[in-house]
């Protein structure tokens, strides 16, 4: 599995000592708040089995702190392989500083040089203001306005689509 390394961050595949990380991730309401409902744990505990054998999927941190920051995971589509879904989180600590950009940066890159996808899709509440600030700064450009597409905790929101193609960054 492969590591990416950045100016500041070290993106590493996830470890069975990251459990807890993640599970605190996934509990913390003002982050799950645009992503989904707060899962039980057991459904927690099958999603981070995924993500360790995820062949894509990675923990942040900085080269100077094994503290995690957050998670950014690519899934490429198996029946169109050269295409890539990714999402990510970054804890609240962290906002702000330009870590959620240049991970995304940073797992683009690797998208289209090391795994040979062409396009890589990202989807975004239209209220996670801070994301969409993150997903065109990063060169994405919004492809398509899903009205009230999705439902967290009986609340319908509306879903943006957002693309960056290879070389459009």
């Amino acid at each position: 599995m492969a590591t990416i390394t950045t100016p500041r961050l070290l993106l590493t595949p996830f470890e069975p000592s990251d459990w807890a990380f993640f599970r605190s991730l996934r509990e913390d309401r003002d982050i799950m708040r645009f992503m989904a409902s707060i899962a039980s744990e057991k459904e927690t505990r099958r999603v981070f089995a995924a993500r360790l054998t995820a062949q894509h999927t990675f923990v942040i941190r900085t080269h100077d702190d094994d503290t995690p920051l957050g998670d950014i995971g690519l899934h490429v589509s198996a029946e169109f392989r050269e295409e890539a879904d990714i999402g990510y989180t970054v804890i609240p600590q962290a906002q702000g500083r330009g870590i959620a950009s240049e991970a995304l940066r940073a797992v683009c890159d690797y998208a289209f040089n090391q795994v040979g996808v062409k396009a890589v899709n990202a989807y975004v509440l239209a209220d996670n203001v801070g994301s969409v600030r993150v997903l065109e700064k990063t060169g994405f450009a919004r492809t398509q306005v899903l009205e009230k597409a999705y439902e967290i905790d009986g609340v319908k929101y509306d879903d943006w689509a957002y693309r960056l193609e290879c070389g459009a960054a």
